[in-house]
């Protein structure tokens, strides 16, 4: 396992181990940039955002379009910094991501402080809307622009849209045809954040993560739709950080 490799997701750079550490999966169609300027926001916490295949310098690389082929990605190429104090952050299908990814770390005993979970139905709750990874695209491009997160330059501009949808269509697929299988509750604590506007996940739906932990639970609801986050950033590394000097606390 080469620095360079582990780099490909990590192109911040490796993080100080001297920080707590979270690790931020970003959501359909997203990279790391989506966290960016969360490095600028987080004080006395490393965020380290996750650069999946596809995107960016990534580019011409295939996007995953199975979870467990991602989480198998992540570890063999970037395993080595799952250790020490580090959480997992994931937004939309990226909260499926860092969720699968947290059962596979803690079946090899290295499990992380917190699982922080984000915009996503909790996946043993069956998915109940309509799919959009096999829709054609003029009916698939309103329904992005509905959702947002998509600027309209890429919505508007068919060669554009032509390099951007085959990922975007991975990463729904991906979200869309996991199949969820009985598991014991993670012995980890876990925070569900969520827009109390989106259509994509409910706060019924959020609050329904609790019973895949055995841990401290509570969900975070702010203003807005499913890219919330775009406004509520600081707010969120608060309760971010405020979950590691918790951890720190507890006797």
């Amino acid at each position: 396992m080469t620095r360079a490799t582990a780099n490909r997701w990590l192109p911040y750079g490796e993080p100080d181990t001297l920080l707590p550490r979270v690790f931020c999966f970003p959501h359909a169609g997203g990279g790391a940039a989506s966290f960016g300027a969360w490095r600028g926001l987080a004080g006395r916490l490393a965020v380290c955002p996750v650069q999946p295949p596809g995107r960016s310098e990534r580019f011409r690389e295939p996007a995953h379009r199975d979870v467990e082929s991602y989480v198998d990605d992540v570890v063999s190429s970037t395993g080595h910094q799952f250790t020490g104090d580090y959480a997992l952050f994931g937004h939309s299908v990226g909260a499926l991501v860092a969720y699968r990814l947290a059962h596979r770390l803690v079946a090899e005993g290295r499990a992380p402080a917190h699982l922080f979970v984000s915009g996503r139905t909790a996946p043993h709750v069956p998915y109940s809307r309509p799919t959009l990874h096999d829709l054609p695209v003029d009916e698939l491009v309103p329904q992005l622009r509905a959702l947002g997160g998509t600027p309209d330059v890429v919505l508007d501009d068919p060669g554009l849209l032509g390099v951007f949808l085959p990922v975007l269509r991975a990463d729904f697929a991906l979200n869309e045809t996991y199949r969820h299988a009985s598991s014991a509750p993670l012995p980890v604590p876990l925070t569900a954040f969520g827009g109390a506007d989106d259509p994509r996940a409910c706060p019924a739906e959020l609050r329904a993560w609790g019973a895949l932990t055995s841990a401290r639970f509570e969900t975070h609801l702010y203003p807005g739709g499913h890219f919330y986050t775009e406004h509520h950033a600081s707010s969120l590394l608060a309760v971010i950080r405020r979950a590691f000097k918790h951890r720190k606390e507890e006797p």
